[in-house]
């Protein structure tokens, strides 16, 4: 459906460059901000679904959840991480 909008400069300036950056049209890059200002917001207080847990004894030695690097370390040393 073709519309038009009034916008500021500087958005349609910032736009084009989001476009140009992710090769994306202009309304392509528009469509998705419309569609993320759009979708439900979650409200205080919301709970959030319980993940599914599977099995095993924890967090493998070494690897510190609060820290991306160390789980890289572990995937880096060629280690399955199925295994202990």
């Amino acid at each position: 459906m073709r519309t038009t909008i009034n916008v500021s400069e500087d958005l349609h300036r910032e736009s084009k460059a989001r476009a140009a950056i992710t090769a994306q049209t202009v309304s392509q890059v528009t469509e998705d901000a419309a569609r993320e200002a759009l979708r439900p917001k979650r409200q205080d207080g919301d709970t959030l679904e319980p993940l599914s847990t599977f099995g095993g004894s924890g967090v493998l030695p070494g690897v510190d959840l609060s820290s991306g690097i160390s789980l890289r370390e572990v995937m880096d040393e060629g280690r399955d991480l199925g295994q202990r």
